[in-house]
């Protein structure tokens, strides 16, 4: 069973602080930056085993060697990184998977935002360490791949199980809220869904985890199948990869 932890970082990034409660093993998922990390590794656990990369970009790698100095931990990431990530040990493919004590986690190779990124994901646990592909009510933006690398990516996440809980990069909710009832306006549980993000991130809290179901339910990049959602893009004989495309491109221009 894991242990996690949610760290807060730079603007609005998340970290996850993971421990594998049998064997006692420390992981951090996408470390920002360093001391905000290290401060919370020295409060709970005081050691630090792996270091957990989804994809490249800074602001999810920051903090990777300073962590890896000053605790000898072994960075874990995507086999397709072109020897972006700092103090890479061990790279993972798709459909590997990564023993972190008794929590075994599939590696998913889900390019589009860039073209390295990988998603971690415990079949025991039930959760998703999603990176910047799927947020909580959005997705990323297409910076490395293609529209359709992005999509097909989002549909292997679709396919898993659907009490999966999803632990993403950012806490974008609110702003991706907005979008969606922009363009899902009859959607009651979105509205549903709005209200309690509200209150959430009035009181500063976290909206995330979310589950695999409810972002189905309601995050509209997920719903590029919906005729309702279809007919407002005018794009009611489009296909599904088209209709993500101009979802995607509206939302970079929202």
């Amino acid at each position: 069973m894991l242990e996690i932890k949610i760290i807060k970082c730079l603007e609005d990034n998340y970290s996850y602080l993971l421990k594998d409660k049998k064997t006692n093993l420390v992981a951090v998922v996408d470390p920002s930056e360093f001391k905000t990390v290290d401060e919370e590794i020295n409060k709970n656990y005081k050691k630090l085993d792996f270091i957990l990369n989804t994809h490249h970009h800074f602001d999810h790698v920051g903090g990777n060697l300073q962590l890896k100095t000053k605790y000898n931990a072994k960075v874990v990431c995507s086999a397709y990184d072109q020897n972006k990530v700092p103090g890479a040990d061990i790279k993972k493919r798709d459909n590997d998977y990564f023993i972190f004590g008794e929590t075994k986690f599939k590696v998913i190779h889900v390019p589009g935002h860039t073209l390295d990124h990988i998603v971690f994901f415990s079949e025991t646990d039930k959760v998703l360490f999603s990176g910047d592909t799927l947020f909580s009510l959005g997705c990323g933006r297409v910076f490395e791949g293609s529209y359709e690398q992005m999509f097909n990516s989002l549909e292997k996440i679709k396919e898993l199980p659907k009490s999966t809980k999803i632990y993403c990069g950012h806490e974008y909710t609110k702003n991706n809220a907005k979008f969606c009832t922009k363009i899902d306006k009859d959607n009651l549980k979105l509205k549903k869904r709005v209200k309690d993000v509200t209150n959430k991130t009035n009181l500063d809290e976290p909206t995330i985890p979310i589950t695999l179901e409810e972002e189905i339910e309601t995050n509209t990049f997920l719903r590029y199948d919906i005729n309702k959602i279809k007919k407002t893009l005018e794009l009611d004989n489009a296909s599904k990869v088209e209709v993500f495309k101009k979802l995607r491109i509206l939302k970079d221009q929202f």
